[in-house]
């Protein structure tokens, strides 16, 4: 799951930052309001986390602007304790959820997680591709009655190709999406993180369900 997160504390910046990262997410940081309207206009995010008092241009300008776009991706306001009007002015301009500083950075997992579990209209936490099962809210993947222990990374790579079954993404997507932008694109980490993962949902007698297109890059069959 890609994120951008808009903050311009330092501080709070770093230790949201590491908490996502610890838990497999692709994060991208932008410290001003002018880097992250710019960030959130010109590249695609599963999710931002937008701090409303903002140096420069603030995050409720950010949030007014994007939704006068269309551009519908789901935002988590984050406020100081108190600032109530801000607040509900953000919920009223289009922000899907808010959460008061300081906070726990589980809750800002959870709470990412069921944003997007609504933005791809699945209510429910899990996905399946024949006898291949993942579970978003306990991080669980079976393929039937085996468990398959998975990395944070490995999880995520597995989640993104499971959105859309038969759907071919690129190498570049598949980067941009589950370890972020700064990669180096010309970087094979795609391709070896994809021989891990197959290594571990088809073993010996198993269907193969992920298939390489070749100078493309890769999809989850289609049941």
């Amino acid at each position: 799951m890609k994120v951008l997160l808009i903050e311009d504390e330092r501080k709070i910046s770093d230790f949201v930052t590491k908490g996502l990262k610890e838990q497999g997410f692709a994060v991208d940081l932008a410290e001003n309001g002018e880097d992250g309207y710019y960030m959130a206009t010109t590249q695609s995010y599963d999710a931002i986390v937008l701090d409303i008092m903002l140096p420069g241009r603030d995050g409720l300008s950010i949030l007014k602007s994007l939704r006068a776009k269309g551009n519908n991706v789901p935002v988590i306001a984050a406020t100081a304790r108190g600032e109530l009007d801000e607040r509900l002015e953000g919920l009223n301009l289009g922000a899907d959820d808010y959460l008061t500083k300081p906070f726990y950075v589980d809750e800002l997992v959870a709470r990412l997680l069921a944003l997007h579990r609504r933005s791809t209209g699945s209510e429910l936490s899990i996905k399946q591709v024949e006898d291949l099962v993942i579970n978003l809210s306990t991080r669980e993947v079976k393929r039937g009655e085996r468990s398959i222990d998975l990395t944070s990374r490995e999880f995520n790579l597995l989640e993104y190709l499971m959105r859309s079954p038969g759907r071919v993404y690129t190498r570049t997507q598949i980067l941009e999406h589950v370890w972020g932008y700064d990669f180096d694109p010309n970087t094979n980490i795609v391709d070896v993180c994809l021989q891990r993962l197959r290594k571990k949902v088809e073993q010996a007698g198993e269907e193969k369900l992920i298939e390489t297109v070749r100078g493309v890059g890769y999809r989850i069959r289609k049941e």
